[in-house]
């Protein structure tokens, strides 16, 4: 199956790099085109190739790996899903500018992390998420940790757990041989009604735990 990645940020890119390293072929795609990905493709290699979004978006997988303030922007125009796999790598955090008094904000127990959640009015991110894919089958994955453990799949002897859910089992299926491939262990939770939640950034119970199976 083809995979596009939407958004070259550190997720993005750090998903490509390891894909790369693998040989998972993908395209990579971001808001200022193809040609802002060049330096970043030849890094890569030949299995990665930079695209629009709408290329990236046209694959078996899309991966949506941009900021929380700007899915409904991107999501929100893309042509129908038709029952494609959409992976949720998005958390509900606003990124703060370190010189702004939100960066600073004592009530805000996050900003010494550069962050601040979003509130989602009692909903989980991915609920909200599935709003701007209709017909898509969601899978939440490659959000429960920061970037950096992302960086190498293999740590003290065994392989980095990475959890995903989602209520479509063949496209559960789809994405655990994407993890398995990348040389991760990957965890189920379930469907997205639970495993959503429970490794959602920042407060999910699962979230920011660097498990490693041995």
């Amino acid at each position: 199956m083809s995979i596009g990645i939407i958004g070259s940020g550190a997720l993005g890119s750090n998903l490509a790099r390891i894909f790369a390293k693998k040989g998972i072929a993908a395209t990579i795609s971001n808001s200022r085109g193809p040609a802002s990905l060049a330096s970043l493709v030849e890094e890569f290699g030949p299995s990665i190739t930079a695209g629009t979004v709408e290329e990236a978006a046209s694959a078996d997988i899309v991966i949506a790996a941009v900021r929380w303030v700007d899915v409904e922007k991107v999501f929100g125009s893309l042509p129908a899903w038709n029952g494609r796999i959409v992976v949720d790598g998005t958390n509900p955090v606003v990124f703060l500018d370190p010189a702004s008094p939100d960066a600073k904000d004592p009530s805000n127990p996050l900003a010494a992390y550069g962050i601040k959640a979003v509130d989602l009015g009692g909903k989980y991110s991915s609920e909200i998420f599935k709003q701007y894919v209709p017909g898509a089958r969601v899978v939440k994955a490659f959000n429960h940790n920061g970037v950096e453990a992302l960086s190498e799949p293999e740590a003290a002897g065994g392989q980095r757990v990475l959890f995903y859910s989602g209520d479509d089992a063949d496209a559960k299926a789809e994405v655990r041989k994407i993890i398995e491939t990348a040389g991760f262990f990957p965890v189920d939770l379930g469907v997205l009604d639970v495993g959503g939640p429970l490794a959602s950034l920042p407060f999910g119970p699962l979230s920011a735990h660097n498990f490693v199976k041995i």
